[in-house]
C-alpha cells in the first residue's frame, strides 16, 4: 500500500472546520486505498502581536475529522514579514516527523509555502514530490521572494497538478514543464449533493416559498464580486419585488459588504448570514432558484460543482476553471466586475424554466473519481522512480 505524506495547511482545523474542504474530501477517499498522513504546519506568532491570523495559535491538536490522520506541528512566524521564509521554516520542523513516517511520496496542496516545504523534505528524503495549485497560490503571490520560491516548486516538483486547465496553463507560463503538469478537476459528494425538493429545503431554512432566491455561499470577500452582486440586486428589486439574495459565509470583508447593503437600503432583501456546515450547503443550494459566484478570480470552485450536482442553475463569472465546468445548459457566465451584466444574467436565469435532473446529470464527478485519478498518478510516479533507482 502506498505511503502518502501530505504537507499542507489547506485542511480543516479546530478554528476553521470547513477550511480546505476539497483536500479533506479527496484525502478521506484516498485513505481507503493508501496509507495517508497529513502533516499540518501551523504558523505561530509572538503573543505580543495582534494579528488577524493569531487564531492559528489556538489550534486544538486533538481536532480531527473521520478517516484522515492529521498531526499538527508549530513553527515560528511573523505576520507578513516571515512569509518568504515560511516554507523553509515549515520544512525544518516537519522533516524529522515525515522521515519517521517513511513515505513513498509527498503530496502538497498550495504551491507556497506548503509545496515549497514539501519539495525541501522530498529532496532530503529522496522521494518524489507532487504539488497541487488551487487558485490563489497562482493568482495572488504576495511578494517577490515567495514568487521565486513558487517558481522553484513549479520547476522542480516531480508533478504539478492544478484544479483546472486554466490554472495548469498559468503554472506552465510561470515555469512548470508542460509534460509534468496535469489538470485534476474537483469533484463532490453525491451522497450529500443531489437533487432535492426545493419546498422542503425552504421550510428547513425559513425561506418564503414564493421568493426568488439567489444564493451565494462562500467567503465574504469583495474579490468574490459581492459588491457587484449587491449593486445588481438593488437594480433589479424595483421590478422583481420577490427577489431575495442570501449571502452565507464569513470573511475579512463582512463589514464592507454589510455597509454596501445598508448604503443600497437593501437590508430587507439582501441577507448577510453566518457560515453554514458542509451538509447545509446542499440545503441552501436546494432552496435556491439559482446559485451565484461573481468572483474576480477562481480555481475550480466547489460551490459551483455542488450547485450543479444539486440541479440548480448557476450565474458565475467567466474566470479560472469555471468555463470548464459550465455551459448554457446549466446557467450563464458573465464578465467579472460588471454589475449590469450580472443583473441581466440573473434575470435570464430566473426567467428560464430549468430541468434539475438534466443539470445534475451534467456534473457527476465524485471525490472517488478524483482520488482514483490521483492514486494512479502517484503509483506511476513511484514506480518510475523505483525503476530509475534500480537502473531499469
Amino acid at each position: 500500500m502506498l505511503k502518502l505524506a501530505v504537507v499542507t495547511r489547506y485542511f480543516p482545523n479546530s478554528e476553521q472546520p470547513t477550511h480546505g474542504r476539497s483536500a479533506y474530501q479527496t484525502l478521506r477517499v484516498l485513505a481507503r486505498k493508501a496509507d495517508v498522513q497529513v502533516f499540518y504546519p501551523n504558523s505561530t506568532y509572538p503573543s505580543f502581536l495582534k494579528s488577524p491570523r493569531r487564531t492559528y495559535n489556538r489550534l486544538d491538536p486533538s481536532f480531527s475529522l473521520p478517516d484522515v490522520k492529521v498531526s499538527y506541528y508549530d513553527y515560528p512566524a511573523l505576520p507578513l514579514v516571515s512569509r518568504p521564509f515560511n516554507g523553509r521554516m515549515a520544512a525544518r520542523v516537519l522533516l524529522p516527523h515525515v522521515r519517521s513516517f517513511a513515505p513513498d511520496l509527498i503530496f502538497s496542496f498550495v504551491l507556497y509555502p506548503y509545496g515549497y516545504a514539501a519539495l525541501q523534505i522530498g529532496k532530503a528524503l529522496s522521494v518524489p514530490v507532487v504539488t497541487m495549485g488551487i487558485g490563489s497560490d497562482v493568482h495572488s503571490i504576495g511578494d517577490r521572494i515567495s514568487a521565486m520560491h513558487t517558481r522553484t516548486v513549479l520547476r522542480e516538483a516531480d508533478l504539478v497538478l492544478a484544479v483546472s486547465d486554466d490554472l495548469r496553463k498559468r503554472a506552465v507560463a510561470m515555469g512548470a514543464p508542460a509534460e509534468k503538469t496535469r489538470a485534476v478537476i474537483n469533484g463532490c459528494d453525491p451522497a450529500v449533493f443531489h437533487v432535492r425538493d426545493r419546498g422542503d429545503a425552504r421550510r428547513q431554512l425559513g425561506i418564503d416559498p414564493a421568493a426568488e432566491a439567489v444564493v451565494f455561499v462562500g467567503r465574504m470577500d469583495v474579490k468574490k464580486g459581492l459588491r457587484e452582486l449587491v449593486e445588481a440586486a438593488a437594480a433589479l428589486r424595483a421590478t422583481r419585488p420577490k427577489l431575495h439574495v442570501f449571502l452565507v459565509g464569513e470573511g475579512p470583508d463582512s463589514a464592507a459588504i454589510t455597509s454596501a447593503i445598508q448604503a443600497s437600503n437593501a437590508a430587507g432583501y439582501i441577507h448577510a448570514l453566518p457560515p453554514c456546515t458542509f451538509d447545509e450547503v446542499a440545503i441552501w443550494a436546494a432552496a435556491a432558484d439559482l446559485v451565484t459566484l461573481p468572483s474576480y478570480m477562481e480555481g475550480c470552485p466547489n460551490v459551483v460543482l455542488e450547485a450543479l450536482a444539486c440541479g440548480r442553475p448557476v450565474v458565475a463569472t467567466s474566470v479560472g476553471g469555471i468555463p470548464e465546468i459550465m455551459s448554457d445548459g446549466c446557467g450563464r457566465l458573465v464578465p467579472p466586475r460588471d454589475a449590469a451584466a450580472l443583473a441581466q444574467a440573473l434575470v435570464a436565469v430566473l426567467d428560464t424554466t430549468w430541468d434539475a435532473a438534466a443539470i445534475s446529470a451534467q456534473w457527476s464527478r465524485s471525490w472517488s473519481d478524483v482520488a482514483d485519478e490521483l492514486l494512479e498518478l502517484f503509483e506511476s510516479l513511484v514506480s518510475s522512480r523505483q525503476a530509475m533507482a534500480h537502473g531499469g
